[in-house]
């Protein structure tokens, strides 16, 4: 299986193209999103949008936490706050989110080399999250990874990328 990465400059791109992939019948296990908190927080709620909150406060909005990734049973089912050292706050989801939690002394580069992005990489994207963007990661396989790009593509990634 390939990864294919990206990263988004706003919330909306983020859960418009995984909407996307979700229709496309990219599931839940394939999918991970890493942000910082504050670039997911608050906002307007989409109709059925769920809140998902942790001490109080509201980690998501919008679709985003409805029907886009499923809802309570979906994506942000897993979504994890973590302290992440010379980061801050971030939130995750997906498979990503098992190997910050086990890793937070090695960052976001150690759960995106556990999904077969180089360390390398993996550095450069834990810099994009820094700086606020949203960073997004397919596990596609060799029928799906043209899907997943023109995906990531479509709603406004930059920085696309398949290891």
């Amino acid at each position: 299986m390939a990864s294919v990465v990206g990263t988004f400059d706003s919330r909306d791109q983020a859960e418009r193209a995984i909407e996307e992939l979700k229709r496309k019948g990219f599931s839940d296990d394939r999918v991970s999103i890493v942000a910082k908190e504050d670039r997911v927080k608050g906002g307007d709620r989409g109709e059925g949008g769920l809140t998902m909150a942790r001490g109080g406060n509201d980690l998501t909005g919008g679709t985003l936490t409805g029907g886009a990734i499923g809802g309570a049973t979906g994506l942000l089912a897993g979504l994890g706050a973590l302290a992440i050292p010379g980061i801050g706050p971030i939130v995750a989801a997906g498979p990503i989110a098992a190997g910050l939690t086990g890793a937070v002394t090695g960052g976001i580069v150690g759960g995106l080399v556990d999904l077969g992005i180089p360390e390398e990489r993996g550095k450069y994207y834990e810099n994009k999250v820094k700086e606020g963007k949203i960073l997004a990661v397919v596990k596609a396989d060799d029928n799906t990874v043209n899907d997943a790009r023109n995906v990531l593509a479509k709603f406004g990634a930059s920085d696309i990328e398949i290891h």
